[in-house]
């Protein structure tokens, strides 16, 4: 965006588990009457007063809250359209905080409403990436000092730390990485298979200290290889969300100069994509400029040139029920225009493409997308406001 080693958790101890909330039935659609057809979409503020909000997620099998993440370091729960007004964590004497540093990414435990458990992505004191474990001590509270670092990476420089963690369908976690900042890649991580830098690494936290390397993961006995890596060739992959129903992982990877891009992650290829970055960037070639080599790549499903926007804000595929054809699409956004469009992957091409914007009125520096435990999607904009989307027709 333009803008903005411990010890191992399956070590069998216990920590107070959060209060489970029940799931409400399938038939049931929380977010209103079901519309059918494609309707025009609109915005519904759901809450404002955030300061600088950059993720939004929802625990698994809580219907109740949404937990809005703050580049400063703070948590905050909306729960019936209403503010915490305690925080869910507070970190924000252990963050590096400004530019595209802080606090990035968040993701609950599949087993959270049990275990307590969830992650984040942060960028410590000396703009090292850390990806930390944290306990809740109820579905509204977390302890700072449950934290256990699973990961610390060293960042050359300031920009471009990528930031989102997600859970896999396979229950693994997956951690977006830039490819360490300044511009062009001047240090080759994108490409260089042996460092984690502009990589998505997929990791078992379930499993060893601080945890382990899944059997099936792509590199793993690629000589000089990282063990942890999944794919690689990406700048900056600040938002990537899974499709649920499928296990495609949907990333935004922001460019440089010329492109924005959404690369897709087909669950059925199994990882090791190349997505180009530096050789390409978006569908071009970017060094060299003209003429590059683009065979193993994998090219994105959508890119867009500068003329439309200059920050790619990676989305969410809908799965809700209040507009049940629009199941599968995927939405996403630009930080700088401020648009919302959308298309649906088909044999691994984007299509019935849609533009969204002239309805989602109070939106313009959309910093995050999200889904609540129902499927519906939300978009976040940086001035601290969340918004759903809705039909208005």
């Amino acid at each position: 965006m333009a803008a903005f080693l411990g010890a191992c958790g399956g070590d069998g101890s216990t920590a107070p588990s959060p209060t489970p909330t029940a799931t409400p039935p399938a038939a049931s659609c929380a977010a209103g009457e079901p519309v059918p057809g494609i309707p025009s979409l609109g915005a519904r503020l759901v809450a404002s007063g955030f300061e600088r909000p950059l993720d939004l997620q929802a625990a698994p099998g809580d219907p109740e809250r949404l937990y809005v993440v703050e580049q400063g370091g703070l948590i905050k729960i909306i729960l019936g359209g209403q503010v915490s007004p305690e925080p869910f964590l507070d970190i924000s004497d252990r963050i590096a905080s400004g530019g595209e540093r802080g606090l990035l990414g968040l993701a609950f435990h599949p087993d959270f409403a049990t275990n307590g458990r969830f992650f984040v992505n942060y960028t410590n004191p000396s703009g090292a990436t850390r990806i930390s474990e944290f306990r809740a001590t109820s579905a509204d509270g977390a302890d700072p000092a449950t934290e256990r670092v699973r990961l610390l990476v060293p960042q050359p420089f300031a920009n471009h730390n990528g930031g989102a963690v997600a859970f896999g369908n396979d229950g693994l976690l997956y951690i977006a990485l830039g490819d360490g900042g300044s511009g062009g890649d001047p240090l080759g991580s994108g490409q260089d298979l042996g460092v984690l830098l502009g990589k998505i690494l997929r990791i078992d936290v379930d499993s060893g200290a601080p945890y382990a390397v899944p059997a099936d993961n792509p590199f793993l006995s690629t000589a000089g290889a990282e063990a942890e890596i999944w794919a690689y060739g990406l700048r900056n992959p600040f938002r990537m969300s899974f499709d649920r129903a499928t296990g495609d992982l949907y990333i935004g990877d922001v460019g440089q100069s010329a492109r924005e891009e959404i690369d897709v992650g087909l669950a059925t290829r199994g990882g090791g994509e190349n997505y180009g970055w530096n050789l390409t960037e978006g569908t071009l070639c970017y060094d060299p400029p003209s003429g590059c080599d683009t065979s193993g790549i994998t090219m994105p499903v959508l890119d867009y040139s500068h003329r439309e926007g200059c920050s790619v804000i990676g989305g969410a595929v809908y799965a809700g029920c209040r507009m049940p054809d629009l199941v599968g699409t995927y939405f996403y956004g630009d930080f700088c225009t401020g648009f919302v469009r959308s298309f649906r992957l088909a044999d691994g091409v984007a299509t019935d493409q849609r533009d969204w914007t002239a309805g989602l009125e109070g939106i313009d520096r959309i910093s995050t997308f999200g889904v609540d435990a129902d499927g519906e999607v939300y978009v976040v904009d940086l001035g601290g406001e969340v918004y759903r989307l809705e039909p208005i027709s």
